[in-house]
């Protein structure tokens, strides 16, 4: 019998056996950002799209990845894919490490480059049809080289992902408290009450919030700050709001208005909607400040430092000077 047969080879796998220190970091690296890139889409058709690579080099990696790691990341259905609780608490790390290694190679290269260089930028939904695309061509018009990381979500998601690092500054409402966080105001927005278009007080141009107070509301989620806001207007009328329907952007409430399962307090839609009437409400007084946010004692990039003064320029007439 050759030696050859009398040697057994045992294949040790990461998830069979413990892994040196230090070394989780180069088993995995090549694999995490086509991992982030699968779980931003839930496709990984889509994914290897973004990447621009085949969409098997994706589906091999991701199947490498769970071996490697011994645990299911993400659940198949069909062609698209969603992240098990594991794959969800490895993305959420994930996303954190690829944007400090984002935030690095962007600090090098302003520091070769000063007029050059990246803004992570978050805005409210309500903001982004019109508003921050206008902040961002004028900006641009004297900065053309500087990029944005937009982020669109609401107050509190953005106050944690500035907190983890993911956002240099951002645009909420309300304005927040917080003794790590730098914030000034910088200006304020109507509120409407909208109803739909055959409503008792559609053919109305002005309210008292009171007069709605029988009519069932449709809102924001709870944690969103026009939430917060409505139901304090609505206190301040003497009521408080029957809300039917909760959901997570603006225009999806305009839409449930239209369909006359509620009516809403909304900021100004970008373009009119059929099916509602948007109208002022004169008691209480219904607005909403605007204001920029950003992390005390963080060092800012040359272009985050300019971003910043040219926002605070514009106290007062952010919303009016962006069209």
């Amino acid at each position: 019998m050759s030696k050859e047969k009398d040697i057994s080879v045992t294949r040790v796998t990461p998830g069979d056996a413990d892994i040196e220190a230090g070394s989780w970091a180069a088993l995995l690296a090549p694999r995490l950002a086509q991992f982030a890139a699968v779980a931003r889409h839930e496709q990984i058709t889509r994914a290897a799209r973004d990447l621009a690579v085949p969409q098997s080099t994706v589906s091999r990696a991701m199947a490498r990845l769970e071996a490697d790691l011994g645990v299911p990341l993400l659940a198949r259905h069909g062609r698209t894919v969603s992240l098990t609780p594991a794959g969800r608490v490895l993305a959420r790390s994930v996303e954190r490490a690829l944007g400090e290694v984002e935030r690095a190679a962007e600090a090098v290269r302003a520091d070769a480059d000063p007029a050059a260089g990246k803004v992570a930028f978050g805005f409210l939904h309500t903001m982004g049809p019109e508003t921050v695309p206008g902040l961002i061509r004028r900006f641009r018009a004297d900065h053309p080289r500087v990029r944005f990381s937009l982020v669109q979500s609401y107050g509190e998601d953005m106050m944690e992902r500035m907190r983890e690092g993911e956002l240099d500054l951002c645009l909420t409402s309300p304005v927040p408290d917080a003794p790590d966080l730098v914030t000034r105001r910088l200006d304020e927005q109507r509120l409407h009450l909208v109803v739909p278009a055959d409503h008792r007080l559609a053919g109305r141009k002005r309210v008292r919030l009171a007069e709605a107070a029988e009519e069932p509301f449709v809102t924001l989620e709870p944690g969103y700050g026009l939430r917060r806001l409505t139901e304090e207007l609505c206190r301040q009328a003497g009521f408080r709001p029957q809300v039917a329907f909760e959901g997570e952007e603006a225009e999806t409430l305009r839409g449930l208005v239209a369909a006359g399962l509620g009516v809403a307090l909304l900021p100004p839609p970008a373009w009119p909607r059929p099916g509602v009437r948007e109208l002022a409400v004169t008691a209480p007084r219904a607005v909403r400040e605007i204001g920029v946010a950003w992390m005390a004692g963080h060092p800012d990039t040359q272009p985050v430092a300019d971003f910043k003064r040219f926002l605070l320029r514009r106290r007062g007439s952010l919303l009016a000077d962006t069209h």
